[in-house]
């Protein structure tokens, strides 16, 4: 077997009966397994009869792209060294490179100097980006009213302006 060349690559759905196909089974899989973890999906070639399992994380990268292209998005397969300039932790994060090296200076996101760059490595980039978003998911928690919540609107308004009071406090607080 020949080594493929590791690039980025973007693959637009082109065929969406055959994707239809390919979710119907996956789908249908699921549902009738469940979500084990060992391995339940092989390659095989037909003509050598030759077959190897999947690896779970393989697996969800096939139902994820498979979805995305049923939908018609199209998915770009970016591989990622272990190490990240500022711009890919940037680009990774969805952030701008000056935020990153911000974070950086700042101590929230770790970073080695190679020479005069700054290099992160993913798991650092990875981490910081679950964290954010679990403090963003308890922002959104702390600020959201239980809709059927037979309180007086009069409280209900003083609530939603302490909050936001809050969340600017904390805002100024980290400059």
């Amino acid at each position: 077997m020949t080594a493929m060349a590791i690039e980025e690559r973007t693959y637009l759905p082109q065929q969406p009966d055959q994707l239809a196909q390919v979710l119907d089974f996956l789908t249908a899989h699921k549902q009738r397994r469940g979500t084990r973890a060992e391995p339940t999906y092989a390659l095989v070639d037909t003509s050598g009869g030759q077959r190897i399992e999947l690896p779970r994380e393989i697996h969800e990268v096939l139902v994820q792209v498979v979805t995305a292209l049923q939908a018609g998005k199209a998915v770009t397969v970016a591989p990622h060294s272990m190490s990240l300039t500022t711009q890919q932790a940037a680009d990774l994060l969805g952030i701008s490179r000056p935020t990153v090296v911000k974070l950086i200076e700042n101590g929230e996101l770790p970073a080695e100097r190679v020479s005069s760059r700054r290099r992160l490595r993913l798991h650092d980039v990875l981490t910081y980006q679950q964290a954010r978003k679990q403090a963003q998911y308890a922002a959104l928690a702390a600020t959201s009213v239980e809709i059927d919540d037979p309180e007086d609107p009069a409280v209900v308004r003083q609530q939603l302006k302490d909050a936001r009071r809050a969340i600017a406090a904390r805002r100024k607080a980290k400059g």
